[in-house]
């Protein structure tokens, strides 16, 4: 399922723990698809605390609790990690990363914690959402059979990669415009995993989590020609750092951004790479002007300038980042109407 369709569902679980009708949700998905971050993303949302739990990390007893005498009767100490109403608050989400690399005992201790809501007299708050993640056992990891009984008290979802998605937290996130440029024109290297390349020895490989890191690698080194090539293959691998460096090596060719913005004549370029480069600029020259006076003057700019690209699926995309970036303030310039008449059986066919 794709990113934004499984924020939806999480939302939705998160919330119907105030009508009784939350379910856990397992997330299942190779390293660096961002599914740590979805649900991270979704407390942030709801402004509400997170409780990250590495099960992986754990022993049973770290999860049950130590045992000591009162009187003539045991009782347990309940992990001062596990969500307390008083402490905590009463909404919240308890995130239990990493299940499928903890070992059996441990996995068998949360047992009744996942579908009960409950460890020996402890309680889950009422207002808590149960959410785990981890790794498929073909992705290489350090991973465990998820017995069949722990399962199923889950509901199960499988993390899609989703360019769309991933270049919409992108512009969000303040990626790097050049970055996204690259991946539109290269989509196939957003995730590039085989576990097969890492018991050959690479251990770096394309992903949206390496993407980030490279992003931050170009802030550090984009200054440095010699140095940047190694510093994007140590994120994403050699084959991608490789393509990403020669990419960004072109971008000098670029037409005149602030001519496009103002409204002034500019070369619309013949290579793909060029024209997926400049849509990606342009973005961000979008983003930038958001709340400004000139705002919808660039924008209308912005729309004039991707009528003139050679193809018109390129303009569809192009508008179609505009629109997921800048919202339905986009429909309200002028120069939408027209050019959204005129990209009409584009859209339609699509």
């Amino acid at each position: 399922m794709r990113p934004a369709h499984l924020a939806q569902v999480l939302d939705r679980e998160f919330l119907a723990t105030a009508e009784g009708q939350h379910t856990p949700v397992m997330l299942w998905g190779p390293p660096g698809v961002g599914k740590s971050q979805l649900v991270a993303q979704l407390a942030q949302r709801h402004g509400v605390p997170m409780v990250d739990v590495r099960l992986s990390q754990m022993e049973p007893s770290d999860l049950r609790g130590i045992p000591f005498r009162v009187g003539d009767l045991v009782q347990w100490a309940t992990p001062a990690m596990l969500p307390d109403a008083q402490r905590h608050g009463p909404r919240g989400v308890l995130f239990l990363d990493e299940i499928t690399s903890a070992a059996p005992a441990v996995s068998a201790a949360a047992y009744q914690l996942i579908l009960d809501r409950r460890l020996g007299e402890y309680a889950i708050p009422a207002g808590w959402a149960i959410f785990a993640a981890g790794n498929r056992q073909g992705d290489r990891g350090v991973t465990y059979a998820m017995p069949a009984p722990l399962a199923n008290r889950f509901a199960h979802f499988e993390i899609e990669v989703d360019l769309d998605d991933w270049v919409q937290w992108a512009w969000r996130a303040g990626i790097d415009e050049r970055l996204i440029g690259f991946l539109r024109f290269k989509p196939e290297l957003l995730f590039d995993f085989d576990p097969a390349r890492t018991l050959a020895g690479e251990m770096a490989f394309p992903s949206p989590r390496s993407w980030e890191f490279a992003h931050r690698a170009l802030q550090k080194f984009g200054d440095r020609p010699t140095l940047l090539q190694g510093a994007l293959a140590g994120c994403v691998g050699q084959a991608a750092g490789v393509e990403c460096a020669a990419y960004l090596a072109t971008l000098d060719r670029l037409p005149d951004l602030d001519a496009i913005v103002e409204g002034r004549d500019a070369a619309v370029p013949a290579e793909i790479d060029l024209q997926y480069a400049v849509a990606a600029a342009l973005v961000g020259r979008a983003l930038r002007a958001k709340g400004t006076a000139d705002a919808a003057r660039t924008w209308g700019h912005i729309l004039d300038y991707a009528e003139r690209l050679p193809t018109r699926e390129m303009g569809v995309m192009l508008v179609a980042d505009l629109h997921r970036s800048l919202g339905t303030a986009l429909f309200a310039v002028p120069a939408f109407k027209r050019w959204a008449e005129r990209a009409a059986d584009v859209l339609l066919y699509d």
